[in-house]
């Protein structure tokens, strides 16, 4: 298989992803901006999603990038990956019609911790294939990101058992760290020539 065909793979099922969350979001009955109040807490929840998504997305592009060849288990990993994001407009869905009551908020947070989980373990499976020298290696460094978002995302789960708006908070803080694409693997594709076979 080719990095091309799984990246391909991969843009599908974030596609299909987005859809399903803004299919959620359904078209009020009535003509007056009164009508949309109710669907805030489900458009706030989208929002958030659509971001995370477009996160990852962007992200993961960056890092197939810096694979020379692909491996079974870096295809395992890819796909371990998929089916969390894929649990989140079921999670994004329940915490927007819910009104962001806690067990729904903290669903939400779960779904994310392990999204994220499976990024570091096909981050790691990558670099693993690759070995310590690979351009992925080299690109990460210390990592501090990765290492902070997993303990973020649990503060943001027992948080929303204490208040909604607590867990929010961490939800968005994770989202607002990541929102600029990985520059550490933007630098390692553009100045980094290509490792030898």
């Amino acid at each position: 298989m080719t990095k091309a065909r799984l990246e391909a793979f991969s843009d599908g099922v974030l596609a299909i992803i987005l859809t399903i969350m803004v299919l959620e979001i359904k078209v009020p009955h009535g003509a007056d901006w009164a009508v949309l109040r109710p669907l805030l807490p489900v458009v706030l929840s989208y929002v958030l999603s659509f971001v995370y998504v477009g996160i990852y997305w962007n992200n993961h592009h960056l890092m197939i990038g810096t694979v020379k060849r692909l491996s079974g288990g870096i295809l395992w990993a890819n796909l371990h990956l998929l089916f969390w994001l894929s649990l989140t407009p079921f999670a994004t869905g329940w915490m927007g019609q819910n009104q962001f009551a806690p067990a729904p908020m903290a669903t939400y947070g779960f779904v994310l911790l392990m999204s994220a989980m499976a990024y570091y373990v096909l981050q790691q499976t990558i670099i693993r294939a690759e070995g310590p020298g690979s351009r992925l290696a080299a690109a990460l460094g210390p990592d501090w990101k990765g290492r902070v978002s997993p303990l973020l995302y649990c503060l943001g789960i027992g948080g929303s058992f204490w208040h909604a708006g607590v867990g929010g908070f961490f939800y968005v803080l994770v989202a607002l760290l990541w929102l600029v694409p990985d520059r550490r693997l933007a630098r390692a594709l553009a100045h980094r020539p290509e490792p030898g076979p």
